[in-house]
Formats: structure tokens, sequence, C-alpha cells
């Protein structure tokens, strides 16, 4: 590991040191600041010369700020003669435009993987990406972890496995996610038949699947808003669940999402921490955070050595 050197944005500074921790590693120093007009400056303070460089940065909200973060770091690696630059994106912001969705629509998960390229990526490190197809927006490697196995397991050891639950994807993308966490805790699975009908705007319509008498856990790679996950327990409840939890990788709780939940009748939302928490998140006492830096820090490892990362899944 002596020629690894790892450094964090400002976006999820927490989620940065746990997983130099995990390495056993120090972050190497490098100053991220604005200057007065809010454009920002990127200093490197230690040599990389012929390193291999991981930058983590979460491009989380907001995240054209940290897409600039990111932007300029990378470049000023590349220009430092970094030998490889592997860049580490628990969330990837912009992930949901990945295709075109009307006439004359930008795919700007296409636009924003080129930036990351052009400004001096050679890899990606990234967890859980909300569609799969995003990998071959990249002309270089990209190493897709996934949340899954570390979720299911703090699920087992907390609620136990078997038919009494039910894993439910809110949506008919998000089924395979959902049978591989219902394969995990030996359970069946149902689907929330959801119509979009504007951004961050969405109606929950039938249910397939039977919930009646059962738990229900609510499958989902991220939280935006809540409104489809709020919609989603309604349904569920309303249909014969007799409790509902909620299970997501990024909980990104934008606008009303906090308020939501808290209102809701959902009695826990188990995510991750690829997105920090806001305070009132925090204080619900509805949420509860499991940690995915180990394993971010163990595909960092198996990078540098050139071992399999796959592997970690088996």
């Amino acid at each position: 590991m002596s020629k690894i050197k790892l450094f964090a944005g400002t976006s999820n500074p927490v989620f940065s040191q746990k997983v130099a921790e995990s390495l056993g590693i120090e972050l190497s120093p490098c100053k991220i600041s604005r200057f007065a007009d809010g454009e920002v400056q990127v200093e490197i303070d230690t040599s990389v010369r012929g390193d291999h460089v991981f930058f983590i940065q979460s491009t989380c909200p907001p995240a054209n700020e940290y897409y600039m973060e990111l932007f300029i770091t990378l470049d000023a690696l590349k220009r430092a003669s970094a030998k490889e630059i592997t860049t580490v994106l628990p969330y990837y912001g912009y992930s949901r435009q990945d295709r075109k969705v009307a006439p004359r629509a930008p795919i700007s998960a296409k636009m924003v993987a080129k930036l990351m390229s052009t400004a001096g990526t050679d890899r990606i490190l990234t967890v859980d990406l909300h569609s799969s197809q995003i990998q071959g927006f990249f002309d270089g490697p990209v190493d897709h972890l996934y949340a899954i196995p570390t979720l299911a397991n703090t699920w087992l050891a907390n609620y136990g496995e078997g038919d009494e639950f039910v894993v439910v994807s809110p949506d008919a993308g998000g089924v395979e996610r959902a049978r591989a966490f219902a394969k995990r805790i030996k359970s069946s699975i149902a689907i929330i038949d959801k119509r979009r009908i504007g951004p961050n705007e969405a109606k929950a319509l039938n249910l397939i699947g039977e919930v009646d008498g059962k738990t229900a856990i609510i499958l989902d790679d991220m939280i935006d808003t809540a409104g489809t996950m709020t919609q989603a327990v309604d349904t569920l409840i309303n249909n014969g669940a007799k409790r509902v939890f909620a299970v997501a990788t990024h909980p990104v709780f934008s606008g009303p999402a906090i308020e939501r939940i808290s209102n809701s009748k959902l009695e826990k939302v188990i995510v991750t921490d690829t997105v920090p928490l806001r305070a009132s998140a925090i204080e619900s006492g509805k949420i509860e955070v499991v940690s995915v830096a180990p394993m971010v820090a163990e595909a960092i490892k198996r990078i540098h050595t050139y071992s399999s990362v796959s592997a970690l899944f088996n």
C-alpha cells in the first residue's frame, strides 16, 4: 500500500475518514476552498508523482458544487503526475438522468461521465448505481459495488428471515434488486405498479403480490423526496401489511422527505452512509445508518493490488 494516496472532497468527510481507518492509512492533505466569487480552489499538499491516487467524493446535494470540486481536483492530480487516478463515488449524482425520457432531453449521466474522464479519472468505484447501464457511459473500468449484502446482513441480525417477510419493489425497475435482497432473507417479493407523472412526482397504483399479514420491506436504491416511499407504505397498509420498513442505499432526503417519513406509518428506515445525513434525519428517530465504508475500503485495496473485486460478493 506504499504507493497509494487517498484524498477526500468536502461532501462526506465522515465517510472518507472511515474508509481511511479501514485501510489503515491517513487521508492525504488537500485543501479545497472557495474564492470570494465562489470559484473552487484546490491545493494538493503532498507529492503524488507515480502514485495510485483514490479521490472520494459523494456527488450528493448540492451536486453541482461537489462535481466542480471533483473535476478540478482530478485535473490537479493529473497535472501532478499521478500514475493512476480512481474516482470513488459512493453516490453518483445525476444517475437518474440515464436515458432520453422526452424529445430533446439530455442524457446527463453520460455527460457527467465524459466530464470525469476528460478531467483525468482512469477508473470509477461506485455503490449501487441507479441503473447498471451507466457503467457503459465510461470508456475505462467501472467497479460497481452492491450494498445489498451489507443491508441484508443487518436485517438478518436484527429481524431474522422467513416467509413472514415480503420484500417490496416500489417500481418495476427495482425487481432484480428486491429479488437479491429477498433471496438473502428467504422471503417472497411484491411489486408496486408506479406511474411517474413528473420529476419527483409519482403515483402508486396497484400492488402485485401478497402482503396480507406480513412485514413488508420496501427496498430502493435511494430515497429522495420520499414521495414514492410513503405512497408505497399506504398501499401496503391498505392491502393488509402488519408492519412496514424501508431499506435503501442512498439517503438523499431532499425537501419534505424527513417530514414525510416521520408522519408515515414506516416503522424504521435503514440506509447506508454514502450520503451524509442532515440533523433533522438523525433527530427523527426512524433512521438507522449502516456503514459501507469497510466494503469500499476493501474494494480500494483489491483494486490497488489487482485482486478480484467481484469476489467480495461471492
